[in-house]
């Protein structure tokens, strides 16, 4: 019996091996997309300001919402890698005070990651999934060891 499924199980295996993805792309490199069923969302791109604050230091977005907004608590990202690694993006919720974005960075607090999957979907295409629900609120994606930064809300 086991030697009928086990040629059956190889074969299922290596037919999802060959199968390629095949739904919306990224029109641009570097840079994260919501995905919505077949539409992709392009996330807010900009640079964060730095300042520092005794031992801490405050990353800084203009603007108290991003204008990429997502209603899914998990949400799912399509990213075509060029310069940026996918799994070099740390995702970070923002406070929102002031009329602006902001997350602090210091010896005594800093905000941990939350946790991200990342899959290779073909060539240099990722999708990026958020591993726990998040709540309302604006977020980033950051690579690592920069100031840009990919925004977007849940609502």
């Amino acid at each position: 019996m086991t030697r009928r499924i086990a040629p059956l199980l190889l074969l299922a295996g290596l037919s999802a091996l060959g199968q390629r993805y095949d739904g919306p792309k990224p029109p641009k490199p570097d840079l994260p997309y919501l995905k919505h069923a077949t539409t992709l969302v392009p996330l807010e791109a900009v640079e964060a300001k730095e300042q520092k604050q005794k031992n801490d230091t405050l990353y800084v977005v203009e603007g108290a919402a991003s204008n990429a907004k997502t209603p899914l608590a998990s949400p799912i990202f399509l990213f075509l890698s060029s310069k940026v690694l996918p799994d070099k993006l740390g995702l970070y919720k923002f406070d929102v005070k002031g009329g602006h974005r902001e997350i602090l960075f210091g010896p005594k607090k800093s905000p941990k990651a939350i946790r991200l999957d990342v899959t290779h979907l073909d060539g240099n295409l990722y999708k990026i999934e958020v591993n726990d629900s998040l709540e309302p609120g604006e977020y980033s994606l950051s690579p690592e060891g920069s100031n840009q930064v990919f925004c977007f809300q849940v609502f």
